[in-house]
């Protein structure tokens, strides 16, 4: 056990039942979830009980506690973390970052993008690279490069996209849903920057702009304006199945997929 997990018992008691009033779980649908009782969850949240490692990854997976997260819970109960975290440099993340870049090359020309947790930009497709090659240097100089930056800052996409109001609201109650999820201070950072830009008039708010023809999309798109073009995408990401790594689950995959003829078309035709 560690010196601090001896000084403070309760830690993960505490760390548990804001997991678990989070979640909005009472004691009881905890217990029954996880194969134990409601005086036992009550004994381990008020520091009268220390759980065994294995109660608390159990109550850590039926609260859909962040990986990140539960090596902090286990810590605080006194055990050594379950869950490595390797830098995705490492010689042993190889092979995945082979089939990542392979996943990347496969899906252009259409735009994708591997993201971490705080929406760092880890790698890109050159499908990508050509909506982005556009912003000024001074933005893309800014490391690490962030998704959510280079998409609403008022020098980066913003005044390219048509439907911003739309596109930004969505981007930023995704944000506050994983901010809800992931309890992550740097996530909350990240929104309350992005947030607080100005929305620039779009291309679409311009004095005499004439209205874009209806197209019946199948889901919310980012219209953009690109090289003369107005191209159309909806967003899919993808994240990992399982993970014992860190690093691993905290990485998502987005791909843009075309929302029209239009867009294929321009998109397979600079193809090269």
């Amino acid at each position: 056990m560690t010196t601090a997990a001896r000084k403070n018992p309760s830690e993960v008691g505490r760390l548990l039942r804001g997991w678990r009033e989070q979640r909005r779980v009472s004691q009881l649908e905890l217990a029954l979830r996880a194969d134990s009782s409601a005086r036992h969850i009550s004994f381990v949240e008020t520091g009268r009980s220390r759980p065994s490692e294995e109660l608390v990854l159990r109550l850590a997976e039926h609260l859909d506690v962040p990986m990140r997260e539960r090596n902090a819970l286990l810590l605080a109960a006194g055990y050594a973390p379950r869950f490595r975290e390797t830098p995705l440099d490492d010689p042993s993340m190889g092979s995945l970052r082979a089939g990542l870049e392979r996943l990347l090359r496969g899906y252009e020309p259409y735009p994708a993008l591997i993201v971490d947790a705080t929406y760092n930009v880890i790698a890109t497709n050159r499908g990508l690279a050509a909506l982005m090659g556009s912003l000024p240097e001074e933005l893309l100089a800014r490391q690490p490069l962030n998704a959510m930056r280079l998409t609403l800052h008022p020098q980066g996409l913003a005044p390219r996209i048509r439907n911003l109001r739309e596109w930004r609201g969505h981007l930023l109650a995704q944000m506050e849903r994983q901010i809800a999820l992931a309890r992550s201070d740097a996530l909350r950072e990240l929104y309350e920057e992005v947030a607080a830009y100005p929305v620039p008039a779009g291309p679409a708010d311009a004095a005499g702009a004439e209205p874009a023809e209806p197209v019946p999309y199948f889901a919310l798109p980012m219209v953009i304006e690109h090289d003369g073009h107005v191209l159309s995408f909806v967003s899919s990401i993808s994240t990992f199945n399982t993970p014992m790594d860190v690093t691993v689950a905290e990485l998502a995959i987005e791909t843009l997929l075309p929302a029209d003829p239009a867009t294929v078309k321009y998109l397979q035709s600079n193809a090269g």
